[in-house]
């Protein structure tokens, strides 16, 4: 396990938003609700955690 997924991980447990660069977009504020084979499951969608860029797990709880 990487940093990265510590840090999603984290968020999850704590229910703090995380914000990320995905394929040269940027997404802000996102509720991060699993992790599931490397794939991340947002209320915004789900992404791939190996395009994940500048992941930032936020203060902002939900």
């Amino acid at each position: 396990m990487n940093i990265e997924e510590r840090f999603i991980l984290k968020a999850i447990e704590e229910r703090n938003y995380i914000s990320f660069m995905y394929e040269n977009r940027s997404f802000q504020r996102l509720k991060p609700l699993k992790l599931h084979n490397h794939i991340v499951h947002t209320d915004k969608g789900t992404f791939e955690k190996a395009k994940l860029k500048k992941l930032t797990v936020l203060k902002e709880r939900f």
